[in-house]
């Protein structure tokens, strides 16, 4: 599961299955873990975080998300 980005305490990832779904990145800080589809960025799962801070990592993923979709491109293909 190549680690395509870090933030402040967040880990930006793909796992290396995830080739069959929509481009979308796993964002994870301790043992709380979220998905987040990237065209259109968009919330699929939140995985115990907090309304606050997953608009903290929407922000983020919205402000990354050319590199999220390259990497995503990069590693998986078109």
């Amino acid at each position: 599961m190549p680690t395509v980005l870090r933030i402040g305490p967040y880990r930006f990832f793909f796992y290396a299955g995830d080739g069959g779904e929509p481009p979308h990145v796993h964002i994870e800080r301790d043992e709380k873990i979220a998905k987040v589809w990237l065209d259109p960025v968009r919330l699929q799962m939140s995985g115990g975080f907090s309304r606050t801070e997953m608009t903290r990592i929407l922000k983020l993923v919205l402000e990354n998300q050319s590199v999220l979709l390259e990497a995503w491109h990069d590693y998986f293909g078109h």
